[in-house]
């Protein structure tokens, strides 16, 4: 799993730089990503997570799911059928979420799949200035 962090750059610099914090778990079924607390500020993120499968032709039956858990509290749960036989097919997820000065926000997704393949499970969190 590889995470990733980056920091927006405008002309000229604000004081502050907006954070990008991004896991991408590839074709694994769990992906975490944190967001440390940071002592100076509060902050507000928009939280993303996308996973995509691909459905064989002859998919009859298969379904794919996602769970998405901030902080060990489960926020969302949805599971469908897989439409698109011999393409993708995928689930979206998006909330606003505020972290006060200091506190660290654990983002979990769980993909669960039945009959299809998953091809991206990505999180997402950008920051709002």
């Amino acid at each position: 799993m590889k995470t990733v962090h980056t920091a927006a750059r405008n002309m000229p610099p604000p004081s502050v730089q907006a954070e990008h914090w991004r896991t991408d778990a590839g074709t694994d079924s769990v992906a975490v990503l944190t967001i440390p607390g940071l002592l100076a500020r509060a902050r507000v993120f928009d939280v993303d997570v996308t996973l995509t499968v691909d459905v064989p032709a002859d998919a009859t039956g298969a379904t794919h799911g996602l769970t998405v858990e901030l902080d060990g509290q489960r926020q969302w749960t949805r599971s469908i059928h897989s439409n698109n036989p011999g393409q993708t097919d995928g689930l979206d997820y998006h909330q606003r979420v505020r972290l006060e000065a200091e506190q660290t926000l654990r983002i979990r997704a769980v993909a669960t799949i039945k009959g299809v393949r998953i091809r991206q499970l990505l999180v997402e969190a950008r920051e709002e200035l």
